[in-house]
């Protein structure tokens, strides 16, 4: 069992390749032609975050999504674990969608994903 505050051993990566993720992120600043600093600034991932990153170290949770949106990639590309879907639900993926449209608030997203689930629910086979 890991001590608290201790080094973390190999399996706290819960299978996700940081290493691969930075190298991925790297590629982007790369081809943006843009510096640490500006990503820093546009994510507001602070610059000694990214320096750790540098390192081998993983962001937490608030970073990793911040640079995943900036970059334009999914955190679940880098992970290698047996338990690893191998396509996303398709309610989540149509809750996603609702909650993104501009057109819909909230409620709205919300009320027609109740309608939408209600159906699938309904009407979907079962799994063999």
């Amino acid at each position: 069992m890991a001590i608290p505050g201790s080094a973390r051993n190999a399996n706290d990566t819960k299978g996700f390749d940081g290493d691969a993720f930075y190298r991925a992120l790297e590629t982007t600043v790369q081809a943006r032609d843009v510096n640490w600093k500006e990503v820093s600034e546009a994510t507001g991932v602070s610059a000694s975050t990214l320096t750790r990153m540098a390192q081998g170290r993983r962001p937490d949770a608030a970073s990793l999504a911040a640079l995943s949106a900036w970059a334009g990639l999914n955190p679940s590309d880098f992970v290698n674990a047996p338990y690893r879907a191998s396509q996303p639900e398709p309610m989540m993926q149509i809750s996603s969608l609702l909650r993104a449209d501009p057109a819909l608030d909230t409620e709205a997203a919300e009320a027609v994903e109740a309608i939408v689930r209600a159906a699938y629910e309904r009407l979907k086979k079962p799994l063999k």
